[in-house]
C-alpha cells in the first residue's frame, strides 16, 4: 500500500516525518503534492550525522544520480500540473586547499571529513583542480534527461554572502534556483508574487539571511520558499520539502495558507521544525489577500 504510514493531511495541517526520503517518498500516494520547494544538501560540504544522508557520496556525479532517483519518487506524487523549485549550490574541485570562507571552506562538522571536494580532484567530468563543478546544471540537466521540464533559473543573490580570501577569481554570492514542471502545461500563477513596480516577476531575487539559524548549518530565507509556493500553488494545495532541515519550507506553507509534507533525517532537526511550526504565524485572509 502506497500511503501506509503517511497520514491523510486535513485542512490547513502541517506533517513532519523523520525518516530517509526515498523509504517517505515511495509511501505517498501517486499525485498527491502539487508543488515541491527544498534545498538538498550540497555535495561533499556538510557532515549531516547519517549513514543515508545526500552529499556523502563518494563523487558529484553519484551525487547527481542520488538526486535524480529522488526526483523520480517526487514526480510520481506530484500531480500532472505540479512544480519543483530546486534551490542547489556549487562547488570547486580542489586538491587540498581548504580555507576559513567560502564555498570551499572546512566548515564546524567536518570530523568525518565529509569535504570530499577538498581532498582530490573528482576523475569525472575532466574535471582539473580549481575547477568550477557546474553542479547546478549538471543536476538540472541530468533531471532534464530523465524527464522534467526545466522551465526557469532563478539567480538568488545574497544579501550577506561569505567572505573569501581568493585572489584570482570574483567572490561568490549567488545560488540557484531551477523551476521544473512534470508536464508541459502545468499550475503558475504570475500574480502570486510580483515586483514592487506591478511588473512580472524577473529571475532575479535578492534576499538575505533569516534572524535566526534555528541550529540549522544550512537554512535558505523562508521569503525564498514563500515566493515558490505563491508561485506555483493555490491556497490549501499540499507543499513538499523532501530535505527540511529545520521546516522553513512548512514555515511559508503554513503562513501562506497552504497544507505540506516535510522529511527530515536528522531527528535534532525534526525537533527544531516541530517548534518553528508551533511557533508560526497561522494564515489570515483579508481583503486585499493574504496577510
Amino acid at each position: 500500500m502506497r500511503n501506509q504510514g503517511i497520514p491523510i493531511l486535513g485542512r490547513n495541517a502541517h506533517e513532519i516525518i523523520e525518516g530517509d526520503c526515498l523509504d517517505v517518498l515511495s509511501a505517498l500516494d501517486e499525485e498527491s503534492i502539487q508543488c515541491c520547494v527544498t534545498s538538498p544538501p550540497y555535495w561533499g560540504l556538510r557532515d549531516y550525522d547519517h549513514p543515508s544522508q545526500v552529499g556523502a557520496e563518494e563523487s558529484p556525479d553519484q551525487y547527481v544520480s542520488h538526486l535524480v532517483a529522488i526526483f523520480a519518487e517526487v514526480r510520481r506524487a506530484l500531480r500532472q500540473d505540479g512544480t519543483v523549485w530546486l534551490n542547489i549550490g556549487d562547488a570547486y574541485a580542489r586538491n587540498g586547499g581548504t580555507g576559513g570562507h567560502g564555498p570551499n571552506a572546512i566548515v564546524g562538522n567536518t570530523r568525518k571529513l565529509i569535504q570530499k571536494r577538498n581532498c582530490r580532484v573528482p576523475p569525472v567530468w575532466g574535471l582539473k583542480d580549481k575547477d568550477l563543478i557546474g553542479l547546478p546544471w549538471r543536476v538540472a540537466f541530468a533531471l532534464q534527461e530523465d524527464g522534467w521540464f526545466l522551465r526557469s533559473r532563478i539567480t538568488w543573490v545574497k544579501k550577506t554572502a561569505m567572505p573569501e580570501s581568493v585572489k584570482d577569481r570574483p567572490t561568490s554570492s549567488t545560488e540557484e534556483i531551477f523551476l521544473f514542471s512534470k508536464s508541459k502545461r502545468y499550475y503558475y500563477n504570475p500574480y502570486g508574487f510580483r515586483e514592487p513596480s506591478g511588473a512580472n516577476l524577473r529571475n532575479f531575487w535578492h534576499l538575505g539571511p533569516d534572524p535566526s539559524g534555528y541550529g540549522h548549518k544550512a537554512v535558505y530565507p523562508r521569503e525564498l520558499a514563500r515566493r515558490c509556493i505563491l508561485l506555483g500553488s493555490r491556497p490549501d494545495d499540499v507543499i513538499l520539502d523532501p530535505f527540511g532541515g529545520s521546516g522553513t519550507t512548512s514555515v511559508a506553507a503554513e503562513e501562506t495558507g497552504r497544507r505540506s509534507i516535510m522529511i527530515e533525517l536528522n531527528p535534532e532537526y525534526v525537533a527544531i521544525a516541530h517548534e518553528r511550526q508551533r511557533l508560526a504565524a497561522p494564515f489570515v485572509k483579508t481583503k486585499g489577500g493574504s496577510r
